[in-house]
């Protein structure tokens, strides 16, 4: 039986929390045509003269405020799914059960020094499982590409397969569901609930990436999965970045507006992320729950990523036995 391999893939994160790493991080990440569409030499000079600059004091003090004596807590988290998801494979295939491991999109480990490490342990079989639930181009399509890059340069072409998404996987909506539950029960249920995604530019979208339909397919999903009224929640998303119009609703603008109508408690979770990380400790606990207290909030309940709950745990296998059969 051939040897095979899962990898893990996130986005990435600085190697501290310094200026300095978050510089060298946003220059891989921004740098990408796939994350921002815009003239490459006019960009390049903006990025490097203007945005890093200006923002990588900012954001460094952003990651010192969430990180953890392990190290970032993406790569800590991802790291437990890692170790957590291989020992339910081997439970439950013993010596069939593939070797799991993780690769960033940016940063390290990078996919193909992650692809061609396994190789040396004549891995011959792979499974690409992109952490985020629903298929973006600047996302999961910046996987595909570094995929295709590898392709074009081997001569040994190896053999992959994607996971492309999984936005509307009946395990994937009834962990949420059931992570919404567990919160209810332990701090009560409050006036709304607000399912916060990860912003693109709504121009992405109008030129055919599935992001936003993947994402209200997600949400109405685990809204119905909950038994909710129309009147009990709602889509938002959050981390828009620049000039251009992202999608709609926004986060923080949806939160004033709900404290302004004397809304005064709410949950809000972000079904767009897998792994609790700078977009959701900082942006969504810390930031966000500062705006709705002071816009006239009382109490604001962030309910936390997946991560590796044996639910989600679980649910990944079955899903890489689906897409991957062992």
């Amino acid at each position: 039986m051939k040897k095979k391999a899962v990898i893990l893939v996130n986005l990435g994160t600085p190697e501290t929390a310094t200026p300095s790493a978050v510089a060298d991080f946003l220059k891989s990440f921004l740098s990408d045509s796939r994350v921002v569409e815009a003239p490459r030499i006019l960009w390049w000079l903006l990025l490097r003269l203007v945005i890093i600059p200006l923002r990588a004091k900012k954001v460094a003090h952003s990651y010192r405020e969430i990180w953890w004596d392990e190290g970032s807590p993406l790569r800590v988290i991802t790291n437990r799914q890692v170790a957590d998801l291989q020992s339910y494979l081997l439970g439950e295939y013993g010596s069939n059960a593939p070797v799991v491991t993780q690769a960033m999109t940016y940063g390290k480990p990078s996919l193909a020094e992650t692809v061609l490490n396994l190789q040396a342990q004549d891995v011959e079989q792979f499974l690409v499982l992109p952490m985020y639930p629903q298929y973006s181009g600047s996302t999961t399509g910046a996987i595909y590409d570094q995929l295709a890059d590898m392709v074009k340069s081997a001569r040994n072409v190896p053999d992959i397969t994607v996971l492309k998404s999984f936005h509307d996987d009946e395990g994937y909506i009834r962990c949420l569901a059931e992570s919404i539950r567990a919160s209810w029960q332990q701090h009560g249920r409050h006036e709304k609930l607000l399912m916060s995604f990860h912003g693109i530019p709504q121009e992405y979208v109008d030129k055919g990436d599935p992001y936003y339909q993947h994402c209200l397919e997600t949400a109405t999903s685990v809204a119905r999965e909950l038994g909710l009224s129309a009147d009990d929640w709602v889509i938002c998303f959050q981390s828009r970045f620049g000039p251009k119009q992202w999608l709609q609703p926004y986060t923080d603008k949806q939160l004033a507006s709900w404290a302004a109508a004397g809304v005064k408690s709410v949950d809000i979770i972000s079904p767009a992320f897998t792994v609790d990380c700078l977009e959701t400790l900082e942006e969504l606990n810390l930031s966000y729950r500062q705006l709705f207290i002071d816009q006239g909030g009382t109490d604001y309940q962030y309910i936390p990523c997946l991560n590796n709950s044996p639910a989600f745990i679980k649910t990944l296998s079955r899903m890489i036995a689906e897409k991957f059969p062992l």
